[in-house]
This record gives C-alpha cells, sequence and structure tokens, in this order.
C-alpha cells in the first residue's frame, strides 16, 4: 500500500526551496534543479530509459514546486560541474568501470554532501558492487529498512522498493552505502525503477506500477537536497 501526506508537499517545498537557495546550487540554469545522469566508462548502457528522468523530473516539479529543469544533464565523475548537481543518476544492462581518477573524485562529490541513485537495468549488478568497493572499500551496502526517510520523506512507501518488472523471482530491495549516517548510494536491485518513469506506452506498465515507481522517485529526489551540506 501507497499513502500520501497531503500537508508535506508543502512543507516539504518550502524546507527545499530555502535549503537549494542556501546552498547556492549553480548549474546551467541556476533557476532550476535537475538530475545528473551519470555517463561512466565500462561499456554499459548508461543512457537507457532515455524518457525516464524527463517524466520523473516533471513530477518532482508537480509534487514539489521546486522549479525544475524539463530534462536531465548528462555527466561524467570528472565533470567540473558535477558538485552542482544534488541526485546523480546512473543505470544500465552492462559493464561499469571507473578508472581511478574518476573514483576519486566521485568518492569525494558522495562524501562532501552528493547522492548517486544507481538503477539497475538488469545487467550491471556484478560491476557496480565491484566498482562501489572501490569507492567504498571500508563499508558495505546494506539493506535499507522500510522506516528509513528516503521511503517516507514525501509519500509513504510502507513495502519499500516498488517492483516494477520481473526477472529472477527475486524481491525488490533498496540498499544503501551509509556515510556518517547519510545514504551517499542508493542501489535499486531487482526493480527496474525507471522502467517505472518511462513514457506509458514504452513498457505497458499499469498505473497503479508507474504510480508507485514515480513516488519512489519523488521521495529520492526530496532525501537528496534534504540532505545536502550546505557549501
Amino acid at each position: 500500500m501507497i499513502r500520501s501526506f497531503c500537508v508535506w508537499p508543502l512543507v516539504v517545498a518550502f524546507a527545499l526551496t530555502a535549503l537549494t537557495s542556501a546552498m547556492g546550487v549553480q548549474q546551467a540554469d541556476p533557476t532550476r534543479l535537475t538530475i545528473g545522469r551519470l555517463h561512466y566508462g565500462g561499456g554499459g548502457d548508461w543512457y537507457a530509459n532515455p524518457s525516464s528522468l524527463r517524466n520523473l523530473l516533471e513530477r518532482i516539479a508537480r509534487d514539489t514546486r521546486l522549479p525544475m529543469a524539463g530534462r536531465e544533464a548528462e555527466v561524467t565523475p570528472l565533470s567540473p560541474d558535477l558538485h552542482d548537481y544534488p541526485y546523480l543518476y546512473m543505470t544500465g544492462h552492462g559493464n561499469v568501470r571507473f578508472t581511478e581518477e574518476e573514483a576519486e573524485a566521485l568518492r569525494e562529490y558522495l562524501v562532501s554532501g552528493g547522492f548517486l541513485h544507481a538503477d539497475d537495468n538488469y545487467g550491471m549488478d556484478e560491476s557496480f558492487r565491484r566498482e562501489v568497493k572501490r569507492l567504498f572499500p571500508e563499508l558495505e551496502l546494506v539493506a535499507i529498512p522500510h522506516t528509513h526517510p528516503v521511503y517516507n520523506i514525501l509519500y509513504s512507501l510502507p513495502d519499500g522498493l516498488p517492483k516494477v518488472h520481473e526477472h529472477d523471482g527475486l524481491p525488490a530491495q533498496g540498499l544503501g552505502i551509509f556515510y556518517e549516517g547519510r545514504i551517499v548510494i542508493f542501489y535499486s536491485y531487482q526493480s527496474d525503477l525507471g522502467d517505472g518513469w518511462e513514457d506509458p506506452e514504452v513498457h505497458e506498465d499499469p498505473p497503479p506500477v508507474r504510480e508507485a515507481a514515480l513516488r519512489m522517485g519523488v521521495n529520492l529526489f526530496t532525501y537528496a537536497v534534504t540532505q545536502r551540506k550546505p557549501g
């Protein structure tokens, strides 16, 4: 079951607007927030689900009243403006590989207040886990409890990460890397969350499934921005 809180959208919107103003977020259009789609090496299709982030940005704007851009930005771990994006998104079906310089830059982004959402589109799991261990050798990916704010900050998703598509008969899992008490990497596994954000005709998912996926995406972005360190 998914529950929404009628008062929260306005309350969170007010808080987010104040926070983003205080952070001095600078992007291509400094009056608009957006998501950075991570262009990574290794051969995986980092560009998968082309309509997903556009739809999610539209939904974030509607639900939070934040000024959102109409499309995502493409970034790499070495992009000079990487720290300007409060939320990085990566997906794909294939291999993920960071150079030593990229791994160092990405870790610095994360520990200084950034947030990475890695969305396995069925096929990147093994290589992604390998790269996470390079980024945070001292930490482990752990299951995020359903009571965590990431599942409740704007919408309540008491069952945790929505299951959009079926592959191996395994439940959807929301896994995370916690650094100083904050989720710095959220890994949506066995979910195909980004598929649920795509245009309805792409996968023809039932409306309740697509709605749950979009609500999860709004929660993730809201969490990322509210946890952002001023700077």
